[in-house]
């Protein structure tokens, strides 16, 4: 019990049994396999930063709830400050690893349930709110990862989920017990759930009348009876199992997609079941945290790639060359941008009834659709620095190799102070951050796609008032 080291972590996810198949075979050994391992380091980067003094009092503060120390990985927003702080350190761990650490999802759920088990209870007289808050107490007092298991795979696009032809393709309550519930469905994109001790289910849209069995909320263990992880593709994934030009040579991230193969929940970890109307309100404010969480790992990331390009100017004796400073200001300014905005919505948050705070969400969504342009031209713009071999450097096995390894290492020399060797670990890097292609998909997609965003942020901007202003300085009187 208590905050855990980043040891402690490992062992931790050693200790679970999860179903996993990876490249259609079972995997047994999580911890070990060397492309699942990569996103496990990712995460347990955010334990071995909480260790660091330097990073401590950003990381760990005192949760009211238990009044014990525990990591702000676990705590739902209760000031403006808390809020601000899922920002700062979001951008300084996206910096450490130069990945997705994977445990930012997990904290916007508990912040959304925060929020909105509180908002059904007092309309129904449910015990939602009692339950998560044990649940949360759990997380704290053990230092616990979560996955957010909140995107569908959704079947015909055209079509509610009580309309689709197979009545799996949205997670749904199969059945209900005196004990709890069965559900049956699938969520994709699960960034971290092996990197996770626990998974929180979300719904994925807002629900009609026709759908109450679609309204469901709730978290198991990420080994439950019945849940299956399907590991999928990414660009380097065969890079890290054969052992060669990772690029970043620590940190990685995979997606899986859950399976739930009528998975028993107990009431006691239920936070919502059969309420449709709130369905939304648990969509927005899910999507608007996480919105906000991209704006600082994001920026982080900028940062790496930014450190890339300076480091490649130094090791190609490109440094002096203005149109190259000009490129590195663009991705500056970039990052700063993105995260500004986050922490505007930081700043012009508010309490909500349950006593957690919740974000601007306007700011929110606007530094999400930032994101998904702006990420694009920082990677254009670091590739543009560095230069061609981010495309095609010769592998690493052909610069080991006695009979042509010699006369690759002459022949890719930059500045004469630096060995290749460096200058060859700088391109990998380089090659990793542009194509590390679920990050690039995440960029435009996650938290919701473009379209998400932008009808929130015109739904949510108080128009009326703007056209208000414009009327009056036309001298127009309604």
């Amino acid at each position: 019990m208590g905050l855990k080291t980043k040891a402690e972590y490992i062992e931790s996810i050693r200790a679970l049994k999860p179903v996993v198949y990876m490249f259609g075979e079972r995997i047994t050994n999580v911890v070990d396999n060397p492309r699942l391992r990569a996103g496990i380091e990712a995460t347990g980067a955010t334990y071995e930063m909480a260790e660091q003094p330097e990073n401590r009092d950003l990381i760990v503060t005192t949760s009211p709830l238990i009044n014990e120390p525990v990591s702000r990985f676990t705590l739902p927003p209760a000031s403006i400050e808390d809020l601000v702080a899922r920002v700062k350190i979001n951008r300084k761990v996206a910096n450490y690893v130069g990945t997705c650490h994977q445990r930012c999802t997990g904290l916007d759920c508990l912040s959304t349930l925060s929020i909105v088990t509180y908002d059904i209870d007092k309309k129904y007289g449910t015990n939602y709110n009692k339950n998560f808050l044990e649940f949360l107490k759990h997380m704290q007092k053990n230092d616990l990862t979560a996955n957010a298991g909140v995107t569908d795979v959704k079947g015909d696009r055209s079509l509610s989920p009580s309309e689709q032809v197979d009545k799996d393709l949205f997670l749904r309550v199969v059945e209900k017990r005196d004990d709890g519930i069965v559900v049956r469905g699938a969520k994709a994109h699960q960034t971290g759930s092996l990197s996770s001790h626990e998974i929180i289910v979300l719904p994925t849209r807002a629900m009609g009348k026709a759908d109450k069995d679609y309204s469901v909320s709730f978290a198991i263990p990420s080994d439950t009876k019945g849940l299956i992880h399907v590991v999928g593709r990414s660009s380097l994934d065969m890079r890290e199992i054969d052992g060669a030009d990772c690029g970043n040579i620590y940190y990685s991230k995979y997606c899986p997609t859950l399976i739930f193969d009528d998975v028993f929940v107990p009431w006691e970890r239920v936070f919502m079941c059969g309420e449709t109307e709130f369905a939304s309100e648990m969509v927005i404010k899910f999507s608007s945290f996480h919105r906000q969480s991209h704006g600082g790992c994001k920026a982080g990331k900028i940062d790496c790639m930014i450190g890339t390009a300076l480091t490649m100017m130094d090791y190609n004796g490109t440094t002096k060359a203005g149109h190259l400073k000009q490129k590195v200001i663009d991705m500056i300014h970039r990052a700063e941008t993105l995260y500004g905005c986050c922490l505007a919505s930081s700043y012009e948050g508010s309490k909500q009834p349950s006593g957690s705070y919740f974000i601007d969400t306007v700011l929110a969504n606007a530094s999400k659709i930032h994101e998904g342009k702006e990420m694009a031209e920082a990677t254009r713009l670091m590739i543009d620095v560095c230069g061609g071999f981010v495309a095609d450097l010769p592998s690493d096995r052909d610069f080991e190799n006695p009979e042509i390894g010699g006369l690759l290492k002459k022949y890719l020399k930059g500045v004469e102070s630096v060995p290749v060797e460096n200058r060859v670990r700088m391109y990998r890097l380089a090659e990793k951050l542009a194509l590390e292609s679920a990050d690039t998909i995440s960029d435009i997609h996650g938290g919701g796609s473009p379209e998400a965003h932008r009808v929130t942020i015109f739904r949510e901007t108080d128009t009326g008032a703007k056209k208000k202003a414009a009327k009056r300085l036309a001298g127009i009187k309604d």
